[in-house]
């Protein structure tokens, strides 16, 4: 298999959208990822997965926080500025959870403190121990096979 077929396969993966956020010398630093998922319930860790030519990467090994930013549906022009597919600067409000930058109206927000890191191929696992967490009612962007989607309301169904 080469690359590009191994990259389409994980694409249909359907998952949620995250900015991963971290603060350095008073800057802040994001970026859209789709690689996170919660770790242990106890202690509560989660992990995200950093590419090794990635910007980020480093700020957040100096930092040593980060956190996660589970997109809403409404949020897909925050996804597209983090993943540089807008150019020109575009000012981006943060607010603070546990001290650290989250974006408002994201579906979660999860504020973490660095408690391992692991290199592993190309990338670099956090292991993000959660020291604050915020849920909001709103409907989450997915991305799947390489598009942006929201989920239709469904109606429940008990079995």
């Amino acid at each position: 298999m080469d690359d590009r077929q191994f990259r389409q396969a994980m694409g249909k993966f359907a998952t949620g959208v995250t900015v991963i956020a971290t603060e350095l010398e008073g800057d802040i630093h994001g970026m859209t990822a789709n690689a996170f998922m919660s770790v242990s319930l106890d202690p509560k860790l989660v992990v995200i997965s950093i590419g090794e030519k990635a910007k980020i990467l480093n700020k957040i090994k100096e930092s040593k926080i980060f956190t996660v930013n589970i997109l809403a549906a409404d949020q897909q022009e925050l996804s597209m500025i983090f993943a540089g597919q807008l150019k020109g600067h575009r000012e981006v409000v943060f607010e603070r959870l546990d001290g650290k930058p989250v974006l408002p109206g994201s579906v979660v927000q999860v504020a973490c403190e660095v408690s391992a890191e692991h290199v592993e191929g190309d990338h670099t696992l956090f292991i993000g121990k959660v020291t604050d967490i915020h849920l909001s009612d709103a409907e989450p962007l997915i991305f799947y096979s390489g598009k942006y989607l929201s989920l239709e309301k469904l109606e429940t169904v008990t079995i």
